[in-house]
């Protein structure tokens, strides 16, 4: 049997039947996310008794569409969203260069360690803490 789209449907355990309830709050109207999944959904003939392929077809085809123009719609606002709270690196860069301060990615510090370890001049002391140091940046890695 169709039922409206946004019911709440259960199966009862006991009777074995299913039993389906429009959802309604406590003035009688209809929750507003309810609302919204029926727009999305569209009306639903609930006095046909079954479906052509071809209608399931076209509703299963509207709905992919409505969901992937929500996730555009969603990517897009967290996008902004992100921008608005993070700089990007670059800029970072200049800003610190500004201050006199040299900022390093774990790829600058890698390859320092990684040279300090191969370099003839160093100590056993210095290798050492060297290979202690690159352990934990290749760990976050």
């Amino acid at each position: 049997q169709a039922v409206p789209a946004g019911s709440h449907v259960r199966l009862n355990l006991q009777t074995g039947d299913r039993e389906a309830k429009l959802p309604d709050n406590e003035n009688g109207r209809s929750d507003v996310r309810e609302e919204r999944r029926r727009k999305r959904l569209g009306k639903v003939d609930v006095d046909s008794n079954s479906f052509t392929s071809q209608e399931l077809k076209k509703a299963l085809a509207k709905m992919k569409e409505n969901e992937k123009a929500e996730r555009k719609v969603s990517t897009l606002f967290l996008k902004q969203k992100v921008r608005k709270k993070f700089r990007p690196i670059e800029q970072l860069k200049e800003e610190f260069e500004k201050l006199n301060v040299k900022m390093e990615t774990d790829y600058e510090i890698m390859v320092k360690l990684i040279g300090k370890f191969n370099s003839s001049a160093s100590t056993l002391d210095e290798k050492v803490a060297a290979l202690y140091d690159l352990e934990y940046y290749v760990h976050q890695v």
